[in-house]
């Protein structure tokens, strides 16, 4: 794992941002707002530490997909870590699980079957619509998947916000409202990768 600024304009607040897997910071270049954003990517270990946040007023976490699993792995036995606020969006605690995360075989099935044309097909539910050809290091994005799989279910950790959409063809929507039962859940009728629907990052934490 490695983190990186995609913004950094010594700004009051900050966002810490847990990607999805093999999509890049691009997906949310649209988004406005005063905060530094850091970026974090790449779980096929979750080795990397923060670097100097003590400077700011106020640090959030926004963890999208498998970030929302790998972002929990990271946190647990760093308690002095403490962020103010925290946002899931599309992402399960059990990324690999029959009924609250992607079923077990249909991830078996991705992994094992990736291909620069498995992946087209994968960005294509990811966005709702075709995308551009893009680049992928199959072997090391397929290692990243092993490692999310190998590492199971992550810690309990409370989000401030959930958001689940209707349309999601990565992660079922009736597995996501099963695993974030009796939290703070909002759906939105967006795809898997929803933030075409936000023009801030502050409405991404309301």
């Amino acid at each position: 794992m490695e983190f990186r600024w995609i913004k950094q304009n010594n700004a009051a607040e900050a966002i810490v941002v847990f990607g999805g897997w093999a999509v890049g910071p691009e997906v949310f270049w649209h988004l406005d707002g005063p905060q530094d954003i850091l970026f974090a990517g790449d779980y096929t270990d979750l080795n990397a530490e923060l670097p100097d946040l003590s400077g700011y007023s106020r640090v959030s976490v926004l963890a999208w997909s498998f970030g929302v699993a790998s972002y929990a792995h990271w946190q647990q036995g760093r308690a002095d870590v403490v962020f103010q606020r925290k946002a899931a969006v599309n992402g399960s605690l059990q990324p690999v699980n029959r009924g609250a995360g992607i079923p077990p075989a249909v991830f078996r099935r991705t992994m094992e079957t990736l291909s620069l044309e498995s992946y087209q097909d994968f960005l294509t539910r990811v966005f709702g619509a075709p995308q551009e050809a893009e680049p992928l290091d199959v072997p090391a994005r397929r290692a990243e998947l092993l490692a999310v799989e190998q590492r199971g279910d992550a810690p309990q950790i409370r989000f401030d916000k959930v958001w689940i959409s209707s349309g999601d063809k990565i992660f079922p929507p009736a597995n996501l409202a099963r695993a974030w039962a009796g939290q703070n859940v909002t759906q939105i009728d967006a795809p898997h990768a929803p933030f075409g629907r936000f023009s801030q990052w502050e409405e991404l934490f309301q």
